[in-house]
């Protein structure tokens, strides 16, 4: 059991709440007008944002508490939990549908997204596993197929619904922990033909995806349907300049573009507050990435380290994804930026996460 330090990385604290806190100001800026328009209030999602927020901040500082090891103790059972959690989103009258996508539990008046804590709960189990396996990770049969078989699993689970934004965060940062485990480049390379293959199978099998990837290379040849997101996101970025129109001087939110407090919260941030307030945010993510590796590198045990590596992938790859679809470099998958983006189930699974990465810095050696 490694040995507990009194106190957790203050830096990486500090960029949480500045992030967390810069949030909750965007999500009002974004949401307002829509909100009063569809709701007559128009803190409506403000005021959920705020009690995610507290909910998160406090699941926060309780894990932060909790030994990582606690983790893999039960890592398993977490795991079987989720799984069950994906099948019952399925079923109709407990899934509920969304946007398409069947991916929310109906708890009262909100919802639960199973599929963000299977990122969460796969890290832990895969932490476990290479801690314990590490040595049979170069071969493919006794380390890296059980891996990515059980990845791949949740992967196709989460596809069902579909939510191909959720499902290949998880496998990247799946690919990233395996990969700084020791597995072989020459291994990777063949199975990323392979994935290759099958990711144009999964657009070429779903006519909507098939328009997004057209509308992200040329949005303008669809400007009213598939290509409008990117459009109307590229008008938010563009007028924003060096220093923005403003807080609250929008003018894309004004049912320009849809629900921008989600998704495409960081374009309203670029157009309010220009290239300065997004390299900011963009230095605030950097920097958790930086404690972030700095905690992996310095965990005391493998399980630790792996784990640190998981959580700062996850976060990594997600901020990669949703700015590269909101600067219309990637195409529109539905990926929320993290801390930022309106969303409790997101918003809550990254907090939680901060704080087993928090729990881990009270033990690295740095």
């Amino acid at each position: 059991m490694p040995t507990k330090r009194s106190t957790p990385d203050f830096i990486l604290l500090l960029v949480t709440f500045a992030l967390l806190a810069l949030g909750l100001i965007m999500v009002y800026s974004a949401s307002a007008i829509w909100a009063d328009y569809k709701f007559g209030d128009s803190f409506f999602f403000a005021k959920r944002q705020m009690l995610f927020a507290g909910v998160g901040i406090f699941a926060m500082f309780f894990i932060m508490n909790i030994d990582y090891w606690t983790w893999r103790k039960f890592a398993k059972v977490i795991l079987i939990v989720c799984f069950v959690l994906l099948v019952l989103v399925l079923i109709p009258g407990i899934g509920n549908v969304r946007n398409g996508s069947r991916s929310w539990i109906g708890v009262g008046a909100f919802s639960v997204q199973p599929s963000e804590f299977m990122k969460l709960a796969m890290i832990a189990f895969l932490a476990k596993y290479l801690s314990m396996n590490q040595k049979n990770i170069t071969s493919l049969k006794k380390g890296l197929f059980p891996s990515l078989g059980l990845v791949f699993l949740a992967f196709g689970m989460i596809m069902l619904q579909p939510d191909l934004g959720t499902g290949t965060v998880m496998v990247g940062t799946c690919i990233v922990m395996i990969f700084v485990a020791g597995a072989r480049i020459s291994h990777f390379v063949g199975l990323g033909v392979i994935g290759l293959l099958g990711f144009v199978g999964l657009i070429i099998s779903a006519p909507y995806r098939i328009q997004r990837i057209t509308s992200f290379l040329d949005p303008w040849s669809d400007p009213q349907n598939s290509g409008f997101q990117i459009i109307q996101s590229l008008y938010a970025i563009g007028p924003g300049g060096l220093f923005g129109l403003g807080l609250g001087q929008s003018r894309q939110k004004f049912f320009y573009l849809p629900e921008p407090q989600t998704d495409f919260i960081f374009a309203i941030l670029a157009e309010e507050l220009g290239f300065i307030g997004g390299s900011f945010v963009l230095l605030l993510f950097a920097l958790l990435l930086w404690r972030g590796i700095r905690i992996a590198l310095g965990a005391p045990d493998l399980f630790g380290s792996f784990l640190a590596v998981g959580i700062i992938a996850m976060v990594a790859i997600q901020v990669m994804i949703n700015i590269g679809v909101v600067t219309g470099l990637m195409p529109v998958t539905g990926i929320t930026l993290p801390f930022l983006s309106y969303g409790g189930s997101s918003l809550t699974l990254m907090l939680i996460a901060i704080g087993v990465l928090l729990n881990i810095s009270r033990h690295s050696r740095y």
